[in-house]
């Protein structure tokens, strides 16, 4: 899918199965699982909060199926997968930044996005490799576009995020040594106001810039959505031709990574 090509599910989709979200209570995890089903299908969505899950379910109905979990935890990943068979994971759940100077980090802090975020990703991707998912499963984890250019307010969050994308790369592999047929794919989306972490990271830079928050967002130039977003992770997830193992996500539309 190049960057000009429509990154919104088409009206009328007629997409069936079972998708997994995770981090689907708030920010671009919510606005992903919005769009899968609106696109056809049931979505089981993942996150601790039980009042974010169920507001998502006051919108969706029943095509929403909201589990109060811990994403992290590989007992409830593989408990999930075995119980709804899914044909589409979403990896989207991770800890919102601290967004403050390296230095003020302690330890515990600056590794948090490797204890929650990629373990996550870890326990789900190795799952979905050796359960496996059927063939033509589509795995799909949320990187950030701070893997490619850092994020020094953040501790470990680009770090973390960069491993993320290096791992669903490694996956990608296996899948086609192994021939199972399941495609891995990362995206890595901008600084996104109204997402927790966009929220944290433009609360961050603020400060670090001097500046209040309506004039930095206002230097970003042109600015996604959580809405724009889980729009196009949903159009990729569906599109079943993927070359590219990443896309950067922009305000313009998915550009394919090498």
């Amino acid at each position: 899918m190049s960057a000009h090509e429509s990154t919104t599910p088409p009206a009328g989709s007629t997409a069936t199965g079972t998708a997994i979200v995770t981090g689907a209570g708030r920010g671009i995890g919510r606005a992903t699982a919005v769009a899968l089903s609106r696109a056809g299908l049931r979505v089981v969505g993942v996150a601790r909060d039980r009042g974010e899950l169920e507001k998502v379910h006051a919108e969706l109905g029943d095509s929403f199926v909201p589990v109060t979990a811990d994403a992290t935890d590989p007992a409830v990943a593989e408990r999930l997968l075995g119980q709804y068979a899914p044909r589409l994971l979403v990896l989207n759940a991770g800890a919102v930044p601290y967004a403050r100077p390296v230095h003020t980090y302690t330890w515990e802090e600056f590794s948090l996005h490797w204890q929650a975020d990629v373990q996550h990703a870890f326990h789900w991707t190795r799952l979905a490799l050796t359960t496996p998912l059927p063939p033509g499963s589509t795995v799909v984890a949320v990187s950030s576009g701070a893997a490619l250019r850092g994020s020094p307010v953040s501790g470990g969050y680009a770090g973390a995020k960069a491993t993320i994308r290096f791992l669903t790369a490694y996956a990608a592999e296996e899948s086609e040594r192994a021939g199972l047929g399941i495609t891995f794919l990362s995206v890595l989306p901008p600084l996104t106001p109204g997402s927790g972490v966009g929220d944290s990271g433009v609360a961050g830079y603020a400060v670090r810039s001097g500046v209040p928050e309506a004039e930095f967002i206002q230097r970003l130039g042109p600015v996604s959505t959580p809405d724009r977003l889980g729009d196009t992770i949903a159009a990729l997830a569906l599109d079943p031709a993927h070359e590219p193992r990443g896309y950067q996500l922009t305000p313009s539309g998915p550009v394919p990574l090498d």
